[in-house]
Order: C-alpha cells, then structure tokens, then sequence
C-alpha cells in the first residue's frame, strides 16, 4: 500500500519509537524507505552559516559538513540499515516542517513518518502536552497521510488487526475513512468506527440533561450508520460506537480499550489557518496521548 516511506528524523532518541514504526512499515510493504534529516535552520537569509539542531552550535555548512552529517545519521540507524537494502539518507537545511514537505513532494511520497518534539526534557510541562510545530505544520499540508509516534508504546508496530477511525462527519472525516477502508481491506483489519459526542460545554456550566446526552448519542449512531456502511464492502469485522465526553479522551480510551493498533483521523485545514496556526486541539491531543500510531489526514 505505501510504496514510498518518508521518515523525517532527529537521529536522536525523540524519533527512535518513529524510526522503528517506519523501518517495520516498508519491511511489511517492501516499500522504499527514504531517511530525512534537517541539519539546521540558516541563521539568516542565504548565509551558509547554519543553527545545527542537534549541538545548538552555529556551523558552516559546506559539502564536506553535508557528507559528515549524512554518515551520523547512517552510523545512528546501522543496526536497522542491515536489513534494508532499499534505503536513502538525504540531509537539508532550513526550516525543518519546509523542508520535510520539499522531500516529500520531490519523492512522491505516500506516507510521511515523524517522531515526537525534540524539544529539551527540561520543557514546560505544557510544552510536553503539545504536539511539536515540525508535527502540526507538516500534518496541516502534507499531500499525503502523515504518521506520528509520539509515544514507546506506540511502536511496536507489526501486523495489524484493528484500526480505529474517529469521525465528527465532516467532508475531511470522509477523506479519512475511504483510507481507512482501503487500509483495512488491504490488510484483513477489524475496523472501529468511532465518534465521540461533545459534552466539554459542560465544564464552562452549560446545562445538557442526560437526556439530551443519550439522545445525542442515538443520533450519532444513527449517522454513521447512514453514512459508512455502504462504503464497507469486503470489510467483514467492523464495529460501531458513540461515547460522549471530552473527544479526545473519549479516542484515546476508546481505541485503548480495543487493542487499537492504528488510529486515522482528520486534520481540518480551514481557509483563515495561517503557516503559524495549530493542529485542531483534539487531534493535537490524540497524536501526544494515543498508546498507539496516529495517522491524520487532510486531503
């Protein structure tokens, strides 16, 4: 199914659970795997004098300093290089969610793989709930379906036996269930098709009687019933439910409480979001929570 495997990495232990996500991927797709490291960011314009990301130290990039870098990050993924023959490391400089989009439409990629924040542990803990800029920037305009492993648990990554799809029904949502049909099909996976019910109003002192709650929960399902089943052809297992609750805790809960090894959402791209703009909340939260790999999408 993924024929080309970008992996946009660090070489530091931030991407070590993404690296072996996506080294396990191409193995299982016998796909092409393309390594990717942004070295640093030009301290100004044209200058060849670079911040690299990695010692914090001002750098002049040259061919030589190019060929150095490259060989860290081979050296860094020997062990997993051994076994993968139809691998390349390219290494840029810039701005790192540019650059790895660059790469990705140079390759024709159809999946693109990134670790969590390389940010300092000694990060604000607020810092640490947040999904890294490089993460949100690439998720909002990638051309293709973006994976994050922000968490160990979220790597061991092997044969899949159940996704599940949250949707909140928007035209997004429908991109991202067709993928994660065509997913599911492709691989004899269980599909759960979930949607969480927003009741979050209730903690700024909205009043919703249960009543209303229960009510909103029949209508849901009611809805996806409607809406996906006759888009499930060849899918045999599949369930479907609706929580209420805070949507992403609801997902992460859900797709725990499964054994989810995948989750597919939607990123929303809406007309007035800036470069400088956020991934939608609950998505954010997903891709930092989920025990998991989340894949979003956006188109």
């Amino acid at each position: 199914m993924f024929q080309r495997i970008l992996f946009a990495t660090s070489a530091t232990e931030a991407c070590d659970h993404a690296a072996r996500v996506a080294f396990n991927i191409a193995a299982m797709n016998r796909s092409s795997l393309h390594i990717f490291h942004v070295l640093g960011v030009p301290t100004r314009g044209y200058s060849q004098d670079v911040m690299d990301v990695k010692t914090k130290e001002k750098v002049e990039v040259d061919a030589e300093y190019v060929s150095w870098v490259k060989e860290e990050v081979r050296t860094y993924y020997e062990e997993q290089l051994k076994d993968k023959a139809d691998t390349e490391i390219e290494v840029a400089v810039g701005f790192p969610h540019r650059e790895i989009l660059r790469q990705a439409r140079a390759i024709n990629a159809d999946l693109i793989v990134l670790g969590r924040s390389t940010g300092q542990e000694a990060d604000s803990v607020y810092k640490k709930s947040m999904a890294g800029s490089t993460v949100q920037r690439v998720a909002r305009a990638a051309r293709c379906p973006v994976l994050t492993v922000s968490r160990p648990a979220a790597s061991f990554w092997g044969g899949l036996s159940n996704i599940v799809f949250g949707t909140d029904f928007s035209g997004a949502s429908d991109k991202a269930f067709a993928f994660a049909v065509e997913l599911a099909r492709s691989l004899g996976c269980e599909l759960h098709i979930f949607h969480a019910l927003d009741v979050s109003a209730m903690l700024v002192g909205k009043a919703i009687t249960q009543d209303e709650i229960e009510q909103g929960r029949r209508e849901a399902l009611r809805r996806i019933r409607g809406k996906y089943i006759s888009g499930m052809e060849g899918i045999k297992n599949y369930t479907m439910e609706v929580w209420e609750g805070i949507p992403f805790i609801e997902i992460v809960k859900y797709a725990r409480e499964n054994y989810a090894d995948l989750i597919v959402l939607a990123h929303h791209s809406r007309p007035e979001e800036t470069e400088m703009s956020t991934i939608g909340s609950n998505v954010e939260q997903v891709i930092v929570r989920a025990g998991c790999p989340v894949i979003s999408m956006n188109r």
